[in-house]
């Protein structure tokens, strides 16, 4: 389902999604932020939850926080979700808090 989040803007869609391709190209989005990155590791905040992309030689080459969008490429060795799930709220609670 998509998320609806709430921005300065007002409300907008932000699902999040993980897409590989040939262990060499990522693309996610519903990313909030990029905690930090060097060429063998990525680490961002998603609508999903923290997320880390492990690997040889990754770079950043799309980063576009407004649209939610991060894409990587090197060789993926890794994508690895942190524990904490984060709390799934109704669309309603969303709107109306």
């Amino acid at each position: 389902m998509n998320e609806t989040r709430l921005t300065d803007g007002g409300l907008r869609l932000r699902p999040h999604a993980v897409h590989l391709d040939n262990r060499e190209a990522l693309s996610v989005t519903g990313v909030i932020d990029v905690a930090s990155f060097n060429d063998a590791e990525v680490i961002l905040s998603t609508d999903g939850g923290g997320l880390t992309v492990e690997g040889e030689e990754l770079k950043v080459t799309k980063l576009d926080l407004d649209d939610g969008q991060v894409t990587v490429e090197g060789r993926i060795s890794a994508i690895v979700y942190d524990e904490d799930v984060p709390e799934r709220k109704g669309l309603f609670k969303r709107m109306f808090r």
